[in-house]
C-alpha cells in the first residue's frame, strides 16, 4: 500500500514545486511539510484539506484508500472478478435476453456511448458495495495480508 508521504512526495514534484514552495503555500513551516513526506508525522485534517484542494485530489487519495484519484481499493482478484462481471452486463446489454434482444430505450437499440456510461455507473455501484462489504465482513472473512 502506498504511503501519503509517497504520494505527496509524487504530487508535489509533479507541480514542479520544492518542499519550502509548497509549504510556503500552505503557510506551514517546511520541516513539518518535510515530516509528512516521510511519512513520519501525519497532518491533521485541515492541513489534509489544504493539500487535497491544492491538488484537486480527494483526502481518501492522500491517505492511500483510493489507488487512483477516484477509484477505490479492490485487491487483483476483485478486480478480475469485476472485469469478468462488466464484460458479462456489456454481452448482456448488447444481446439481452435469450431472444437476442439487448437493452432498449423507446423501441431503440441503447448507443454505444450510452452503454459506457451506464457501465462505468454500474461499475462505480459495484466497487462502493464490494468495499462497503469487505468493511463490514467479520474478521475470520477477510483476507490476510
Amino acid at each position: 500500500m502506498v504511503k501519503y508521504g509517497d504520494r505527496l512526495r509524487s504530487l508535489r514534484e509533479g507541480k514542479g514545486l520544492s518542499q519550502k514552495e509548497l509549504a510556503d503555500k500552505l503557510n506551514i513551516n517546511r520541516s513539518t511539510y518535510a515530516r509528512y513526506e516521510t511519512s513520519s508525522t501525519q497532518p491533521d485534517y485541515d492541513i489534509l484539506n489544504a493539500v487535497a484542494n491544492f491538488y484537486d485530489v480527494s483526502v481518501d487519495y492522500l491517505l492511500g484508500r483510493i489507488n487512483e484519484i477516484n477509484k477505490p481499493l479492490l485487491s487483483e482478484k476483485e478486480e478480475r472478478d469485476m472485469a469478468k462481471r462488466m464484460e458479462k452486463m456489456k454481452k448482456d446489454l448488447k444481446e439481452g435476453n435469450q431472444d437476442g434482444e439487448g437493452l432498449n430505450f423507446r423501441g431503440e437499440p441503447m448507443s454505444e456511448e450510452a452503454m459506457e456510461s451506464l457501465l462505468e455507473a454500474l461499475e462505480h455501484a459495484e466497487r462502493i458495495a464490494t468495499l462497503a462489504n469487505k468493511k463490514f465482513a467479520p474478521n475470520k472473512y477477510r483476507e490476510k495480508n
